[in-house]
């Protein structure tokens, strides 16, 4: 469908009423399309755009009451059709932004359920919905740029580096982890033809220089930490094992060092997101996440935005759903609904 063309003689006319009619009859059209993906043509190339959203914006233009606010809305639809604007740290075309429905803008994140397809799983315990490292990585970072996760885990991050076409590095410090997670990622499509690469090793002290240096690259453009909420969870029995800190102080000086030592290889002006919780013991909330944000602003990051994301209960606590109840009631609290999502930029 050569819309393009179509809309250019529109634009050409002087009279309203003559354009309306010409708008009228490209939405009857369109409307009439078997296909939701509406294809075109631009300068030889096969261009696409969603029939819904095209019908909106027709929808719009034939809504205006004067011929300057119909030619208007005709302009800068062609200009979606024809003009890429690149987001600079991106792939999003700003000029169709309207398409990006399912990227979220908001600084509350509420999803009912995580994404299992291709190889997510909800076995690892402990790891965060794949849906996180999907929306982070669409919006701050470009096909074949590199992403680094300083805490690996089951490989969620690298899962959707694969999907997404970035390159990705994922360091875990548990080796039995961080081969089942190599297994995992393996196994997921890899329709970009990009790099992943998973390693055994301690993100506190390991050398990311060399490493890219080895990848050919020298930096890397997007950086996601899922660190241990503590010791909620026991990942291990390593004493660099951030779940193993003697205490608060102790945990946060080992994720201080882990963020030192990947600051250096972040390029200057891009981002860097935080997943983490609190923490409740003796009576007392511990505010895990807060003093996680100040730890990021001390080695140099910029807080850009705070997201507070529904935390799905555990198996346990769902089947305790009213036992729970009662002991917030007794005991002066409120029931942890919730997680923080940190976005810094360097």
């Amino acid at each position: 469908m050569d819309i393009i063309s179509v809309l250019d003689k529109i634009t050409s006319k002087e009279n309203l009423e003559s354009i309306k009619k010409n708008v009228s009859e490209l939405y009857a059209d369109i409307e009439n399309h078997p296909k939701k993906i509406i294809s075109y043509d631009l300068n030889g190339d096969g261009q696409s755009i969603k029939k819904e959203l095209l019908l909106k914006e027709l929808k719009q233009i034939l809504d205006t009451r004067t011929i300057e606010r119909t030619k208007y809305y005709i302009n800068r639809l062609l200009k979606s059709l024809s003009v890429q604007k690149a987001g600079k740290i991106n792939d999003l075309n700003l000029n169709r932004w309207k398409e990006y429905e399912d990227i979220l803008t908001d600084s509350l994140w509420i999803f009912d359920k995580r994404d299992t397809s291709g190889m997510h799983k909800a076995g690892y315990w402990g790891n965060f919905i794949p849906q996180i490292p999907n929306q982070l990585l669409r919006r701050y970072s470009k096909k074949g740029e590199w992403v680094l996760d300083p805490f690996l885990g089951s490989g969620t991050t690298l899962i959707e580096c694969k999907r997404l076409g970035r390159n990705g590095v994922g360091v875990e410090l548990n080796p039995g982890v961080a081969k089942s997670a190599d297994s995992i990622i393996e196994k997921e499509k890899n329709p970009f033809k990009i790099t992943t690469k998973v390693i055994t090793g301690n993100s506190r002290t390991f050398d990311h220089k060399s490493e890219l240096k080895k990848l050919k690259t020298e930096t890397f453009q997007f950086a996601i930490m899922h660190p241990p909420y503590w010791d909620i969870i026991k990942f291990s029995n390593n004493k660099d094992d951030l779940s193993n800190a003697k205490s608060v102080q102790d945990f946060l000086k080992m994720f201080g060092e882990v963020v030192n030592n990947f600051f250096p290889v972040l390029s200057k002006g891009r981002y860097c997101a935080v997943v983490i919780g609190d923490k409740y013991v003796s009576g007392e909330w511990i505010p895990l996440g807060f003093y996680v944000m100040q730890e990021m602003m001390k080695t140099g990051f910029k807080l850009k935005s705070t997201i507070i994301k529904n935390f799905d209960q555990t198996t346990a606590k769902r089947n305790q759903k009213e036992l729970w109840r009662y002991r917030a009631l007794a005991g002066g609290f409120y029931i942890f609904k919730h997680e923080y999502i940190f976005l810094f930029q360097k």
